[in-house]
């Protein structure tokens, strides 16, 4: 619609915050960025194989049949510490268990401590970083003192001392204890971000409009602060891997009967002066190669999600 110019031409109507044009600036920002993006990642050839390493682990904990038919609890002491062959490419255990096929299904119990954990902090790093820095003062004052008291905690440290404390070895007990200690990384992101959004004209324009915060919040703050924060998901996926294999060396995280990767690291890393060092190398194989896609997946995402970086 156009409206006739003191000299007689048309004139296009500006936008204005009474029209209700300018809120929906984030939206199409927010767009414009994923559609660039997700056209960058495309031509990657990093994240392509960084996602194919990924698509093919969480197929082996989803469906671990597509790849092996053994059964990894299937053991048997004769075959014990037999060395790889035709019909055991990964050789066996030093209980005689199929190698290979625990390498298979040692993935679900790594990838679900990573995966619910990721979810863990993806929800309480979320909301005190978009509390502490939209809101500010006291609000921002409290959050930011428990930040600091929990990031004085050394994380491994603190790991190995609250799992110590609890009777149990479980999966979810360790993604307790991950959670706890790793929220602090995501909510100092989004906070960074949320308080220099906040300041954007369009957010003004719908706090003018009569937006409410909560409006505000979920239509313009977030979808233009979570790309920082989906990149440091990414890579906490890959580091909370690696943590559970590290825990349970240590002697605090997982146990046998559980299949894991971190477990057959520790039931092979006695084994390797022996003459047998596949029953080390293989978990750790498939535990650096799974780490390894999951940070070259958020280095993309980062690198992809940076405006500066173009």
């Amino acid at each position: 619609m156009s409206e006739s110019s003191p000299g007689g031409g048309a004139a296009t109507k500006t936008s204005d915050p009474a029209f209700g044009a300018v809120p929906k600036a984030s939206s199409e920002r927010a767009r414009s960025l994923w559609s660039d993006a997700w056209r960058d990642l495309r031509r990657d050839p990093v994240f392509i194989i960084a996602s194919l390493i990924v698509l093919a682990v969480i197929s082996m904990v989803l469906f671990p049949s597509l790849w092996t038919s053994g059964d990894p609890r299937d053991c048997d002491l004769a075959r014990a510490r037999q060395k790889p062959s035709w019909d055991a490419p990964f050789g066996f255990s030093n209980l005689g268990c199929d190698y290979y096929a625990q390498a298979i299904y040692g993935a679900g119990p790594s990838i679900q401590v990573a995966v619910f954990a990721t979810i863990g902090i993806a929800i309480i790093g979320t909301l005190f970083g978009v509390l502490s820095g939209f809101y500010g003062g006291l609000v921002d004052t409290v959050i930011s003192r428990l930040v600091d008291v929990v990031a004085g905690l050394p994380f491994l440290l603190g790991a190995v001392v609250l799992l110590a404390l609890m009777q149990s070895r479980s999966v979810w007990a360790i993604v307790f204890v991950l959670i706890a200690l790793a929220w602090i990384t995501l909510t100092r992101v989004i906070r960074g971000t949320v308080m220099t959004t906040k300041n954007m004209d369009y957010v003004a324009a719908a706090r003018s409009l009569g937006a409410s915060d909560r409006r505000i919040i979920f239509r313009h703050i977030l979808p233009n602060a979570m790309a920082p924060g989906i990149v440091v998901l990414t890579i906490a996926l890959g580091l909370f891997v690696s943590l559970e294999a590290t825990l349970t060396f240590l002697g605090v995280g997982l146990r046998a009967p559980t299949v894991s990767w971190g477990v057959m690291i520790v039931q092979g890393q006695s084994h390797v002066l022996s003459g047998y060092p596949h029953l080390l190398l293989v978990p750790c194989m498939f535990l650096v190669t799974t780490v390894l896609g999951f940070i070259l997946m958020g280095d993309a995402l980062r690198d992809a999600l940076d405006p500066k970086l173009r």
